[in-house]
């Protein structure tokens, strides 16, 4: 029996199939909203900004589902796009300007993305609270993206490879570099973060 995830991404690319890519969009923007959500705040601990970068990446992927060519999962595609919205915040973020020009079913686009963003809002404040959250929150966001990403939503190396270049299509052994770059720098923070428990009395001494 096909998990939830699966037949989400079925669902998505039967639609495509059909050509209702609205339709397509939209439930991609449901099905997968709550998690990129959810890992925007965690990267940028911010709660504007997390929404304004949402609110580009639901415009991206309606924009570009239709020339997506599934050579990676919808759920890899959907980070990947995140990641890149998330970069270009940082980059422009001084102008206050925003990064796309509006689609003409903007209002539609952010009717659905505000309706997403308020479902998950309340869960997120009571979620990211702990000890252990606020030590990586010390992070630089890019170390705090890898372990969100890593952690909280189980990406696969290679798709984590692959959201970190920013691409869908990259040569093997690109991929494999990136790849062990970030299984190198994961080991890295996590050894980190157990230093700072430790100072913080989190964890026991040896």
């Amino acid at each position: 029996m096909s998990s939830p995830r699966e037949q989400l991404e079925q669902e998505v690319q039967r639609l495509c199939g059909q050509g209702q890519h609205a339709l397509a969009a939209e439930t991609s923007i449901r099905g997968y909203g709550p998690e990129v959500f959810g890992a925007l705040m965690a990267t940028l601990r911010n709660e504007a900004a997390a929404e304004e970068v949402f609110s580009v990446w639901s415009e991206r992927l309606w924009r570009g589902l239709a020339g997506f060519t599934w050579g990676c999962t919808l759920r890899t595609w959907a980070y990947i796009l995140a990641r890149n919205a998330c970069t270009d915040f940082r980059r422009h973020e001084h102008h206050r300007a925003r990064l796309d020009q509006p689609l003409p079913d903007s209002e539609v686009i952010s009717g659905i993305a505000h309706q997403v963003r308020s479902e998950t809002q309340p869960y997120l404040r009571t979620d990211a609270k702990d000890r252990l959250s606020a030590l990586r929150e010390r992070l630089p966001p890019e170390d705090r993206e890898l372990l969100v990403l890593r952690l909280d939503r189980q990406l696969e190396w290679k798709e984590l490879a692959l959201v970190m270049l920013g691409r869908e299509d990259v040569a093997r052994d690109a991929l494999t570099r990136e790849s062990q770059r970030l299984r190198k720098r994961f080991q890295l923070l996590k050894d980190e973060l157990v230093e700072l428990g430790r100072r913080e009395g989190l964890f026991l001494q040896e």
